[in-house]
């Protein structure tokens, strides 16, 4: 039995960057936003923790920058990767157009907390818990969701639903969306070591003669992530930890021993790397964004950006006609036409980045690094276009003045 009933202009399930994104700019605006997260807070390691300066710059947009980077963070005005026993700028910011022209690494649940407190100062509801159970619909139309919450089951009707809860969403599938998969299911094991004052001077790498491991400088430790090649996360961990850290060693640009600090699988947490998109975004009262649209591969760490770039034009194009309390099929599909081109492209890329690795390992061990990357190597001029390609993305979004 329902015991609580909420109505409201738009509801949003999933408190990741892109439904809390959307959901600062809605509030800010005047639109009455419910937003369900099913866990009780944003504590989870290892989750997309790289805002780039595109992210940034909406940051400034919306007049959250200066306390965003109060919070504790780290920055990278470049990216760097060994090639051939030499670290090599790969990506570099500082000819960007926008005000921070660096990566900065910080704790998603710090990002998400900070836009969590902006958005209920807004007017935003926030239910945490809350895990949605499934779609209200009437006359061929979403209206709303179904939720269990702490306090007992909840019913949400609103104008607009709009799926945010990443690429694990079973609302794509409650709704019918097909989607299209595309590239080889990976692994990528994501691990700590700690921080010495000698550690190389970089704050990300992508290391190893098969550029297998990346590390990333998050001040007091190193945050790593391995990418599996030919064997699966639970192959590997019924080899035991020793195996693991034999398999990490030759990509780590550290000493073997500091591998020592895993001490056990429980210091290891995998993510499945998989790249798949929406055929239609939407369907009549519900939209989807970010990577329940579109997941993306970690490569770049531009799947947390990608996400905020469609919260952006979400609400650029639906502020309007929620105001007016009539979202129409049009709007929506609207919302698609301007995001769809961008994740269509950096999938294409990062596909062929991923099918570029396996002929790389079908050739054997001294293939050596991607061919980009040895372009880059030796024209370092182009550093600064892979820079605005992984810094700004494709089509950068810009928000519209509302009501701030």
């Amino acid at each position: 039995m329902v015991l609580r009933e909420l109505d409201a202009d738009c509801a949003i399930v999933g408190g990741g960057p892109a439904g809390m994104m959307l959901a600062v700019l809605l509030a800010k605006s005047g639109i009455d936003v419910v937003l369900m997260e099913k866990h009780a807070d944003f504590l989870r390691d290892f989750r997309g923790d790289t805002i780039h300066p595109s992210t940034l710059e909406v940051m400034r947009e919306i007049g959250l920058l200066e306390q965003l980077l109060a919070l504790p963070h780290t920055r990278a005005n470049s990216l760097q990767a060994e090639i051939g026993g030499a670290q090599v700028t790969i990506a570099d910011f500082s000819r960007l157009p926008v005000g921070c022209r660096y990566i900065a690494f910080m704790p998603q649940w710090d990002f998400l907390n900070l836009l969590a407190q902006e958005a209920k100062a807004a007017g935003l509801r926030l239910e945490m818990p809350a895990k949605v159970t499934g779609l209200i619909e009437a006359d061929g139309r979403v209206c709303g969701v179904n939720a269990e919450t702490a306090d007992g089951e909840l019913a949400v009707r609103a104008g607009l639903v709009v799926v945010a809860e990443g690429r694990k969403s079973g609302l794509r599938e409650a709704a019918g969306l097909e989607v299209d998969n595309f590239g080889l299911p990976g692994e990528v094991l994501w691990f700590r070591l700690s921080h010495q004052p000698d550690d190389p001077p970089y704050t990300m790498s992508h290391a190893g003669p098969q550029q297998g491991l990346v590390m990333i400088d998050r001040g007091a430790f190193w945050q790593c992530g391995y990418i599996l090649r030919s064997e699966s996360h639970a192959a590997i961990q019924q080899k035991g930890i020793d195996a693991f850290r034999a398999m990490v060693a030759p990509a780590l640009p550290l000493p073997a021993s500091r591998l020592d600090e895993v001490t056990s699988f429980d210091d290891v947490q995998l993510l499945t790397i998989r790249i798949d998109r929406l055929r239609r975004w939407w369907k009549p009262g519900l939209l989807c964004i970010g990577d329940a649209a579109h997941a993306m591969s970690p490569i770049g760490g531009v799947g947390v950006n990608l996400a905020i770039q469609d919260a952006v034009a979400a609400a650029n194009i639906l502020t309007g006609p929620l105001r007016k309390g009539g979202v129409s099929d049009a709007h929506l599909a609207a919302v698609q036409k301007r995001r769809e081109w961008p994740a269509r492209l950096t999938q294409k890329l990062q596909v062929m980045m991923q099918k570029g690795a396996k002929k790389r390992r079908e050739a054997g061990s001294t293939a050596g690094p991607p061919g980009i990357m040895r372009k880059i190597a030796r024209w370092p001029v182009l550093a600064h276009l892979t820079g605005r390609l992984i810094g700004l993305g494709i089509r950068p979004e810009h928000v519209k003045r509302q009501k701030y």
